[in-house]
């Protein structure tokens, strides 16, 4: 399975499935990072790993035609948003069904969908009053945050909690997940039909 990791900041969870590669624990290849802004700190880290890296230049919509033939020059085959602030339009949506992933740092549905992410939804969490947090992979459709959800994991919110120190445990929740939902799909462990999600028993030998 061959990824394009899209990331609009510093990157962390693009270092965690960049580093599930190196340790065999996800069978794949980081082969490409898509960045938002020329200034974000992924950038940094996929040079750093020796990973190419395509900057937007504008919205993907300005961008399709280029975008489509770099994913296409790298040979593609999933692509994981970690912490991207652009919507994902139909045209590339169409091109890699059930294979765009996207990592939400609460349990949706709840405290998901337009205008959700980052420190908003941490701070939305604990105002709540939940005594629950967590993560969350799931497929990305046409509308925020609604796709089939493949893996999610819980994270308790803390009576002390701010939004900052409940994001810094969610964070470290992600950077487990996000591989592992990943290695389902490259051990082709995942079905979905009519938008339900199934596993497939691994094959021991």
């Amino acid at each position: 399975m061959r990824i394009a990791v899209f990331a609009s900041g510093g990157g962390s969870n693009f270092q965690s499935i960049v580093n599930a590669t190196a340790l065999k624990t996800l069978s794949a290849e980081v082969v490409l990072c898509v960045a938002s802004r020329p200034e974000a700190g992924v950038i940094a880290r996929s040079k750093r790993a020796g990973i190419p890296v395509y900057i937007l230049n504008g919205t993907i919509e300005d961008n399709i035609s280029e975008l489509v033939n770099v994913l296409g020059n790298h040979k593609v085959t999933m692509i994981a948003l970690a912490g991207f602030m652009r919507k994902i339009p139909r045209d590339l949506i169409l091109l890699y069904p059930d294979r765009i992933l996207n990592i939400h740092p609460a349990l949706l549905p709840e405290f998901g969908g337009p205008g959700m992410y980052g420190s908003r939804v941490h701070q939305a969490v604990v105002a709540s009053g939940s005594l629950v947090s967590g993560a969350t992979v799931h497929l990305v459709d046409e509308e925020y945050d609604s796709g089939p959800i493949i893996l999610q994991e819980t994270v308790p919110v803390l009576p002390t909690d701010t939004a900052e120190s409940l994001a810094a445990r969610v964070l470290i929740t992600e950077h487990a997940l996000y591989p592992k939902a990943l290695q389902l799909f490259a051990q082709n462990r995942i079905k979905l039909i009519d938008r339900k999600v199934s596993f497939i028993e691994s094959q021991k030998s």
